[in-house]
């Protein structure tokens, strides 16, 4: 999703977000509303123009439309975050959750086997850290769900991971992402979960 201040009012969704330019870079999709009014609150949600793109291209080509699945959780390893769970690699994503039978499962990634506390908030760790995916340098959440997006369900890809200290690679064949899934972070990578 792309999140704009732009004033996008109950009644505009599915309407063109555009630039100062004039280029539509999206389709409005949600508002934040304050409390009991149905009023904008100033911030605005909408559909990247690319993935309304591929989504119109898919219904045109066979009618339905298709996302890439790789089956996890996880979140941004940090330089801080590393040093505080003595990991030998300071950037990459952490695997905290991998979904049981999904295309990760399958390929053999996994996800943490320990709950954390750091800075108040708990997380899995334990698990596999993506360092790079398909060669390309994976430095946070964001990247590894948008290398998804980009993919289509029964490709491959490969991982290569952290695993306790030692470089390992791992070949994953996408899947076709489940309805329930959402396309945030927080959610199973496919999306983005990704």
């Amino acid at each position: 999703m792309i999140q704009t201040d732009a004033a996008i009012n109950p009644g505009n969704s599915g309407g063109p977000l555009i630039d100062s330019s004039g280029r539509v870079i999206g389709i409005n999709s949600q508002i934040q509303t304050g409390g009991t009014s149905q009023g904008n609150v100033g911030i605005g949600f909408a559909v990247p123009i690319n993935t309304a793109r591929d989504v119109v291209r898919q219904l045109q080509e066979s009618g339905e439309v298709r996302h890439a699945f790789l089956g996890i959780t996880g979140g941004n390893l940090t330089p801080e975050l590393a040093k505080t769970l003595d990991l030998p690699i300071d950037e990459g994503v952490l695997v905290n959750e991998v979904v049981e039978g999904g295309p990760a499962d399958e390929a053999g990634l996994r996800g943490g086997d320990e709950t954390a506390t750091i800075e108040g908030a708990s997380i899995q760790v334990g698990g596999d850290v993506i360092v790079e995916i398909d060669g390309e340098k994976m430095t946070g959440m964001e990247e590894v769900i948008n290398a998804v997006n980009a993919a289509k369900p029964g490709e491959e890809m490969e991982l290569t991971v952290d695993r306790d200290g030692e470089s390992k690679k791992i070949v994953v064949t996408l899947g076709d992402r489940p309805a329930s899934t959402e396309d945030s972070q927080s959610g199973p990578v496919g999306p983005p979960s990704k």
